[in-house]
């Protein structure tokens, strides 16, 4: 069972690595989000059943401990800025944190690649060595399936259907799920399934996982951060910009300018509500009316 603690690593190290805050910034949220575990763990409130109102309680409590305003100010920062880092990675559906006196926070609107930036990332990709074979069935599936990191890695040889073009996806929960393979996407795994892709990988016959690292190894969410981040610099994306959930951003926004309905989008990301790819149909608006503020003759004096 995962805990709450366990919960709060990952979000420090999300900030950690995928933002680059310092030391000091990192324990001081650790500090703030730990009271709040402590507090809970006291009231009895489970991190899945957390409401506003036991939020507000919590807060109020500080309150009555003659806690500084600033301090108090801080701790909620961190407390929002933790769970909306749930909710984005599915943790919790909703955030209970939103309506929290002091004002409401404004949704941090996933950044997804631009449809361009895309085809270059992965076009730049050769096909010279197993490496780049590798690389570019994992990031064509990233991009073309929307799949999290974490399922992507655990997808074995046994999930792909070549025939009814599916890959079976297993989420958080173990819940599964079949996606389909697109066209560009069918090629690129083709092309790494050869004697000259994954067959050249060392061990590559004991392992039934799809992606391996160097030494024959499944492939871990490191790893592809690492590849992620290597493809990226080759083509001149910053760091700062990319990562696997940016993939899974651009899938969904990409497919809802695109005309998808909401559904199926919330279908093939694995999203138990539809509220989560609700934020993905927010993105798709902001680029229309970008685009339309751009284009349209009319649309400006």
């Amino acid at each position: 069972m995962t805990t709450p603690e366990t919960r709060l690593t990952e979000y420090l190290q999300w900030l950690t690595i995928e933002k680059g805050r310092s030391r000091a910034t990192i324990e001081a949220y650790r500090r703030d989000i730990s009271k709040l575990l402590t507090w809970m763990k006291s009231a009895e409130v489970e991190l899945d059943e957390i409401r506003e109102g036991d939020l507000e309680r919590y807060f109020n409590q500080l309150r009555r401990q003659k806690r500084a305003e600033t301090s108090i100010a801080r701790a909620v920062a961190s407390i929002r800025g933790w769970f909306a880092f749930l909710v984005v990675e599915e943790y919790l559906p909703t955030d209970p944190s939103a309506l929290l006196r002091g004002g409401r926070r404004g949704r941090s609107l996933p950044k997804p690649l631009g449809e361009e930036e895309i085809t270059v990332l992965l076009d730049s990709i050769l096909d010279v060595t197993p490496m780049d074979l590798r690389d570019r069935a994992l990031l064509e599936l990233l991009y073309g399936t929307g799949a999290r990191v974490s399922e992507v890695v655990g997808i074995g040889l046994g999930d792909l259907d070549f025939d009814e073009e599916l890959i079976l996806l297993t989420g958080k929960g173990s819940k599964q799920r079949l996606v389909p393979i697109g066209s560009t996407l069918m090629i690129a795994l083709r092309n790494y399934l050869e004697p000259r892709g994954r067959g050249s990988f060392p061990n590559a016959r004991k392992d039934s996982r799809l992606f391996l690292n160097s030494r024959g190894g499944a492939l871990s969410r490191q790893g592809v951060d690492l590849i992620i981040d290597k493809r990226a610099l080759e083509v001149g994306i910053e760091r700062s910009r990319i990562s696997a959930h940016v993939f899974r951003h651009s899938c969904a926004t990409h497919m809802l300018a695109h005309g998808a309905d909401i559904r199926v989008v919330q279908e093939l990301l694995g999203h138990v509500s539809i509220s989560t790819t609700q934020i993905y149909t927010a993105v798709a608006v902001t680029s229309l009316k970008r685009e339309y503020h751009n284009a349209h003759p009319r649309a400006h004096d």
